[in-house]
Order: structure tokens, then sequence, then C-alpha cells
């Protein structure tokens, strides 16, 4: 494949819209000056917006295919529909289930990774649980919560190849403390969430290397004045906050607020979607859960707790746009450029310069999703 080009856009590059041209060669891009000579595949991107694709390191699923239970071919199926709502880059989140059940997933990854693939690109696995606490459980079933077992998550991360990129543990859990840094040493980014941990025993897993709230808002202590909790420790810290932008998980002034408060570097808009994203109404299931959706809601069928999303990062994007009144520049690097160095990626991912992977896309005048570049070709 030779070199092809995307001129007369606006190119996102350092946090502003410039007038640039991008050459893109064997799956990376070079940016050129706006008008230079081009010799090749052109794409006009005259009057749009050109960005870096988006990346979702917290998704359980989409169109009919729920991670817990997808093959090598099933998480290619998430994979391109992704890649059609901007997603070009994500990691699939296993949610708490039994051993045998987890390395299966495992195994379906090394699949994935081992064949050629045309959707959005897998970064890895991200595990939430099974080292959790059951009074913020949520959609996780509590008997098959575990204390942290530094042996068990090491035979994963051989298991993966070193794919397992990311967890999620409560920091009152028995061993989990103990367990962050034994994880940044398999080369894990851990994240605290689904807890009701004091403020004092959340700052504790955050001194000890946790990088991220999970869900921050849902499934955790409340903030209190005199009782801060893990919530008031994620809102103080240096660490990364996932928001659920679909408009049911946090009101808009939440967001605002939590923009506010931990700055636009800090906060990374997941989905947390299963498999009813992409599709109508109707039964569905999360893991071994039942899960309801009625006006795009997922519930679970046993207590109506809210169970995942339907949302897709082109609508969280919209939303953030309606939500905060910002540019679409500033809001932009929550869905690329903050996720990338949470995980570990940017240096090839999560913005537009020389030598990244050419994974962009072009959006309309209202942010629309006009054309998806996976790897310098058009998805």
């Amino acid at each position: 494949m030779g070199t092809s080009y995307i001129v007369n856009g606006l190119v996102y590059v350092d946090h502003r819209f410039q007038e640039r041209t991008i050459a893109m060669e064997d799956g990376k891009l070079r940016l050129l000056a706006s008008g230079a000579s081009v010799s090749g595949e052109v794409y006009d991107a005259a009057g749009k917006r050109v960005v870096p694709g988006f990346i979702d390191i917290h998704t359980h699923g989409a169109v009919g295919v729920d991670v817990n239970g997808a093959t090598a071919d099933g998480l290619e199926k998430i994979g391109r529909f992704f890649a059609g709502n901007g997603t070009t880059a994500w990691l699939a989140s296993v949610l708490t289930d039994t051993e045998e059940r987890t390395r299966w997933c495992i195994d379906q990854y090394r699949a994935w990774r081992g064949s050629g693939r045309a959707g959005a690109e897998l970064l890895g696995i991200h595990l939430e649980g099974p080292f959790l606490a059951a009074a913020y459980k949520g959609a996780m079933p509590e008997h098959l919560l575990r204390t942290g077992d530094e042996a068990l998550l090491r035979s994963y991360q051989e298991q993966a190849e070193g794919g397992i990129r990311y967890l999620t543990v409560s920091p009152e859990a028995a061993g989990v403390i103990d367990l962050i840094p034994a994880a940044g040493e398999l080369g894990i980014v851990t994240a605290i969430g689904h807890s009701g941990a004091d403020y004092e025993t959340s700052m504790a897993a955050i001194a000890a290397g946790a990088a991220a709230a999970t869900h921050t808002f849902n499934a955790m202590g409340p903030l209190h004045q005199h009782r801060p909790a893990i919530l008031g420790a994620a809102l103080e810290s240096g660490v990364y906050c996932e928001a659920i932008c679909d408009g049911r998980h946090l009101h808009p002034g939440i967001v605002r607020l939590l923009l506010k408060t931990k700055g636009l570097d800090r906060v990374v808009a997941i989905t947390d979607s299963i498999m009813a994203a992409g599709l109508p109404d109707g039964k569905y299931h999360l893991g071994v859960n039942e899960v309801v959706v009625e006006d795009g809601d997922a519930k679970l069928a046993s207590d109506g707790t809210r169970a995942g999303s339907t949302l897709t990062q082109n609508t969280a994007l919209k939303n953030l746009l309606a939500f905060t009144g910002r540019p679409v520049e500033e809001l932009l690097p929550l869905l690329t450029e903050n996720p990338a160095r949470l995980i570990g990626v940017f240096d090839r991912k999560g913005s537009i310069a020389d030598g990244k992977d050419a994974d962009l896309v072009v959006l309309g005048a209202e942010c629309e999703i006009e054309k998806v570049f996976l790897r310098g070709r058009i998805h």
C-alpha cells in the first residue's frame, strides 16, 4: 500500500485545529503543511475537522455481543461497530465471572490478537473485578467476588501474554492495597471503584499506585463533608476519573462539576456499554446477569440496578458538548489523549503527531462521524 493523504481539513494538533495535510503510510501518519504537494490516494476533508480516533477503555460489548461470552469473531464484531462510531481502539471489559470463564475470555482475546482483523484495535483486557467488595457491587455477582490474590492475577496476565492492561479493584477488600503495586509490576494500571471505602483507605490505594476511579460517582460511596469516602479521594487526588456521559449515570451538572474539579486532562469519557448498544430495547445479558433495556436504559432484571449503558463514544462527545457548552477542542482529550495516557499507549495513539497510528475520525459540522480511518485505511 502506498502513501495516501487527507487534505484541506482542519486537523486537531496540540489541542487546536490547524490547516494541515496528513500523509498515511504503513498504518502511520505524518503531518505536512497545508497545501503540500501530494501524489496518491487523496481524501478531501474540506469544511471538516480531523481528530484522533476515540479510545474506549471500559466497555462490555455491543451489537448483541457480550464480552464475557465473546469469541474472537465476536470481539471483531464489536470492534467493527465501534469503528463506525469513531472508536478506533478499545479495551474489552470482562465482568467478574468464574475463573474458568475469565480464562476463556483471555483465550478469545489471544485468538483475536493472533489473526488479521479490520475493526477497531483491541488494545487488551480490562478486568472489572473479581477483587471487589460487596457493598457497591452493582452488576457484579456477589458469590464470585474475591479478596486480593496476586497469584491469580499473575496467572491471568501470563495467560494473556501481557494483554491485561487495566484492573478495577475495591480498596477495602482484603489484600487489595498490596495487590496494586504488584499489578503495576505486571504492567497493569489499577482503578478503584465498586467501593464503599473510606477516605483514608482510598487514599492509601492511590498512594500504592491506583491511577483512576471507575465510572466516578457510580457504584461508590457518596461524598459527605465529614466522610469524604472514595469519591472525595478521587476528586481531590490526581487520579483520572472515568465518566459515563449518557445523561443517565451522571446529571449534566455533575459532569460540569467533575470537569471543573479534575480539569480537562483528568477525565476519561467511557461508555460502559453492554451488548444492547446499537440495538433496540429488549432483554439482554451482562455476564451472568439478565438485563432489561427500556428507552435505551439498561437495568438488572432482578432488582432494577442500572447495569452498564447503551452509549457510544460519538454520542458521548455530543452529550459533553450539550452538557458543558465547551468547544469541541477542549473536550476531545476526554476521548483520545486522556485514555491513551492512562493505559500507556500515548506513544502511538490519542493524538495526531508524526509516527503515530493513523487512526483518525473526520467530523462534520455538528460533530457527526463523516469518515473513519483505521491504521490509514477507510473503515
